[in-house]
This record gives structure tokens, sequence and C-alpha cells, in this order.
């Protein structure tokens, strides 16, 4: 259970950020494009500068880039770690609701109307 984990109260940061289509955006960019300059981020987007950088900061407060200075301008990269910790998350909630899918379907199956519904089923495909 996530309860048990630690829960979601470290990853919400993490989790808002990546809420925001262009900071989803700048992290798609950055996983396949590797470090890149604030000017190539802009490049073919209708998002200024100033704004790209102030995403590029949510995204830096919640662990999933890095900027690093070189000379006038600043490479921004992508920390993978942080993508992994959303990854986990998902993947307890994912378990949690095939536990509780199965639950529900082991608990209709047990039912005796839906127990005479089935065999008819089988009986007669439709």
């Amino acid at each position: 259970m996530l309860a048990k984990t630690g829960g979601f109260e470290s990853s919400a940061p993490l989790f808002a950020a990546l809420g925001d289509e262009t900071r989803l955006r700048l992290v798609a960019r950055l996983c396949s494009g590797g470090p890149q300059s604030i000017a190539r981020l802009t490049a073919g987007s209708k998002v200024t500068r100033q704004a790209v950088t102030k995403h590029l900061l949510v995204l830096a407060d919640a662990g999933l880039v890095r900027g690093v200075r070189q000379g006038r301008e600043s490479r921004w990269a992508l920390k993978p770690e942080q993508l992994e910790v959303a990854r986990h998350h998902l993947e307890l909630i994912s378990e949690q609701w095939t536990e509780r899918l199965e639950a529900l379907e082991r608990y209709l199956e047990s039912m005796p109307e839906t127990k005479a519904r089935t065999k008819k089923r089988r009986r007669n495909p439709a």
C-alpha cells in the first residue's frame, strides 16, 4: 500500500511540476536532446525565453532538471532519477487498482445471481 511506502508528500512538487503542459514538453525535449540552452529549448515554440526560464526553475525546484552555467548561458539537463521516483509511485497506484479490481471481481463472482448469469452466458453466447 502507498501509505506504507512513505506516501506522496515528498513527491507532490514533482507531480505538480509535471502537471503543466509546457513543463512536460520541456522534460520531453530534454529527454530526447540532452542538455540544452534556453535559446535551443525555445526554438520553434511560441513560448518566450523568460517563460521557459520560469518553467525550468519550477522543474529545478522539483528536482527534475539542473542548470549548469557555461560562459554566458546556462545549459539545462534532465535529472532522470526524479522521473524514476514518479514511475515508482505510479506503479504502486497501478498495483493498488489491480488488487482492488481483482477483489471486486472475486466478490461479484461469489454472488449467487452473478454465478447464474455467468453460467447462462456460457451456454448461450451472444
